[in-house]
């Protein structure tokens, strides 16, 4: 493709999340004519209201244990010479106020970044006018616009979902937009929702100092991810204190004024100050002018979309929450700068979403990558499996973890394929596990890698040994 050619390819995003900030990037270093539009800031839900602030509140709570016990490591407060038990006190409101402008700053540096890169940044909402047009509703001052685009991107995430019997207020009753609101610790948080939002917040808080009630529709926390891991996660949350009750459906959640009252689906009611309603997301491709345009979606309101983020018209593409592929910020970004490059005539690799890392941030962490053992079990793959407690690793003895294993799965020839890590910073163990899945490194390969000692990372290693198929 020539400059020419680039030059005069226009690129309209809708949308400034990870998928749209990183689509409008790469479209610039191709040459291309940007516009972004963006309503709320760039970063979009996931840098000011989900990923940056809920890891950073996970962030505090972590340093939070680890004053508590600091004691089992031989380190002690002293008041007037006499040994105390550290308590943590914690002031949620400036907890809070931190993470919130720690994310609006990351934000205002996305959009210098942009700016500086040479893309047009609207503040507003856009929606498709066909499929070559998007028109910028009026906001403020400025009047409607109408861009014409050779390509048009849509980048426009999702929202919580909300139950009728159920509705989030803002104060007792809460999505996870809402928490950082809140300017004290809740007494007593009930979670309604297990997946991964529910646990990390249920496993923050609880951290944190509060009362916690997991309130799980599953036979156990967490029902997409590894079952061994599962089931570690969640001895870990009953061993802290944290109530769980699995195979319960909550039916409704009232705000009492001074608190809130889950009545369940068999009739149990469960009191608490506060509740946390987290049972899924809802993509925001309402009003947007899709199906209009030609573009389908499927019952969810995703739009569907193939590895290279192509919708069903040729020059339409979404990425991130709002399409059909997995719900992650990093696979969003690798969608925007695939679909980039796919209509840009550049080489693109379609996104193979086997070979997506993919983490729990809870504590511990769980990461995993490629094929899953209950994938193996059922017989869909053919391959061995080999788990190692951390427990073994000297790191981990000097670091006093107790809970923890590496698992690795490898195919019948030993080629890596899959991988699972429990452990703190689990979210940085599973790299090596992902690079050796995304080259088809051999378990002998992997192996043969050095690895510092004493390390956590060695216990890699140490599985990939233990896999080793001898060529006799």
């Amino acid at each position: 493709m020539s400059n020419e050619t680039q030059k005069n390819h226009h690129i309209v995003i809708i949308g400034g999340g990870p998928g749209g900030y990183e689509a409008a990037l790469a479209g610039r270093q191709l040459g291309a004519d940007v516009t972004l539009i963006e309503r709320r800031g760039i970063g979009g839900a996931a840098v000011l209201t989900d990923v940056v602030p809920s890891k950073t509140l996970i962030a505090t709570a972590e340093a939070a244990e680890h004053v508590v016990h600091s004691g089992n490591l031989g380190l002690h407060f002293t008041v007037n010479g006499a040994i105390v038990k550290p308590k943590v006190s914690l002031n949620l409101g400036q907890v809070n106020e931190q993470l919130l402008n720690l994310a609006q700053a990351q934000s205002d540096e996305m959009l210098d970044t942009l700016v500086n890169a040479g893309v047009r940044v609207i503040n507003g909402t856009g929606r498709l006018d066909g499929n070559h047009h998007v028109v910028v509703d009026a906001v403020e001052d400025s009047p409607e616009e109408r861009l014409e685009a050779k390509t048009i991107i849509v980048a426009v995430g999702a929202h919580p979902r909300e139950i009728e019997s159920a509705k989030p207020d803002g104060e007792r009753i809460l999505t996870w937009t809402q928490l950082y609101e809140l300017r004290e610790l809740p007494e007593h948080m009930i979670v309604v929702g297990s997946g991964v939002t529910g646990a990390e917040f249920a496993s923050a808080y609880l951290q944190l100092g509060c009362q916690v009630t997991l309130i799980s529709s599953r036979d156990k926390v967490l029902p997409g991810s590894d079952a061994d891991a599962a089931d570690v996660l969640e001895k870990v949350l009953r061993r802290r204190g944290m109530q769980i009750m699995n195979q319960a459906r909550a039916e409704s959640v009232v705000n009492t004024g001074d608190g809130v009252r889950v009545t369940l689906a068999d009739g149990r009611v469960v009191d608490g100050s506060h509740c946390l309603m987290a049972v899924g997301a809802i993509p925001n491709t309402d009003g947007l002018g899709l199906v209009e345009a030609g573009v389908n979606l499927n019952e969810l309101g995703q739009v569907i979309v193939n590895k290279v983020a192509r919708t069903s018209r040729a020059n339409v593409y979404a990425v991130g929450d709002c399409s059909t592929f997995l719900p992650l910020a990093s696979v969003s970004a690798m969608q925007g700068r695939t679909a980039v490059f796919h209509t840009m005539g550049d080489v693109s690799a379609p996104t193979q979403v086997r070979n997506v890392a993919s983490n729990v941030f809870t504590s511990p962490e769980i990461a995993s990558v490629g094929w899953s053992q209950a994938e193996l079990d059922a017989g869909l793959v053919n391959g061995h499996v080999v788990k190692l407690e951390l427990e073994r690793n000297p790191r981990a003895k000097m670091r006093q973890m107790e809970e923890g294993f590496i698992k690795l799965i490898c195919s019948t020839g030993g080629t890596v394929i899959g991988g699972v890590v429990v452990a703190p910073q689990a979210s940085e163990l599973i790299y090596p596990i992902a690079i050796a899945i995304e080259n088809r490194l051999t378990v002998d390969e992997l192996a043969r890698t050095f690895t510092v000692y004493p390390s956590l990372s060695a216990s890699i290693s140490d599985a990939a040994r233990s896999l080793h198929i001898p060529n006799l």
